[in-house]
């Protein structure tokens, strides 16, 4: 029997107050983002080795909530529970990326 998880899902839920000039993706919504993602995980049935935690800062905050992903490091913008049921059925059950929702490709799109 292994220890550990082969998949680690981090969702960032820094707080800073409302008024900071970077905001937090706390206050964006990843406490939420959180919460679809071990909801989806469990309907997947990849709760015993894929884990998903809530984390400090990842340095992104003006694009939060932001989720990474290891082994691979993959960093993701969901904004719905849509983009977080598409990256949990396509990134985590059959490993391809989903390009529209990284964090860079999300990042092009703002305005």
């Amino acid at each position: 029997m292994s220890i550990g998880y082969d998949i680690h899902v981090f969702v960032c839920e820094n707080e800073r107050p409302e008024d900071h000039p970077r905001g937090s993706c706390s206050r964006r919504g990843g406490r939420q983002i959180r919460r679809w993602f071990k909801e989806a995980m469990s309907h997947e049935g990849l709760t015993e080795k894929t884990r998903v935690n809530k984390s400090g800062c990842l340095a992104h905050c003006e694009s939060g909530p932001i989720v990474v992903i290891y082994p691979q490091g993959v960093w993701y913008r969901p904004e719905t529970q849509e983009d977080v049921v598409e990256i949990v059925q396509s990134h985590l059950l059959r490993g391809r990326v989903v390009e529209h929702l990284l964090l860079e490709n999300k990042d092009e799109e703002t305005p």
